[in-house]
């Protein structure tokens, strides 16, 4: 098990992003990088940031930030830490979760919904990911 957040998460997430062919598919076009904020809340005392770096259906950089102003990045995905448990989990949909107000994006809106099946294949992907949740 590897906890959420962590620097040995993203790595792995990194990983098996990398060996999925989906999501290479999907985001065959795609180019940004994301910073996911995991907002403090219950169990997790302070906010984390996850840093991405996703081209072309492939991750080129994967890594835990010491904090989110350390690195810019073109789009920002975030929300409480007990909803990045639902999404990684699959209870929560990444584009459902920004439409009801669970995570908000900062970014080119527009551009991201070209792509829903490519942010659904990220989801798949984490969820592989044997999670252990503090």
């Amino acid at each position: 098990m590897v906890k959420f957040p962590s620097q040995e998460w993203i790595e792995q997430f990194k990983e098996k992003l990398n060996q999925n062919a989906a999501y290479e598919d999907a985001a065959k076009t795609w180019e940004g990088d994301f910073i996911f904020l995991v907002e403090a809340e219950g169990a997790l005392p302070s906010s984390v940031a996850l840093y991405m770096d996703l081209f072309h259906g492939k991750c080129r950089d994967a890594k835990m930030l010491s904090s989110p102003e350390e690195k810019s990045a073109a789009y920002t995905y975030q929300g409480p830490y007990g909803n990045w448990r639902k999404l990684i989990n699959k209870e929560i949909d990444p584009i459902q979760g920004m439409m009801t107000g669970k995570f908000k994006l900062k970014g080119n809106m527009m551009k991201i919904m070209r792509y829903t099946r490519a942010a659904k294949e990220l989801i798949n992907t984490a969820s592989t990911i044997p999670t252990e949740f503090p």
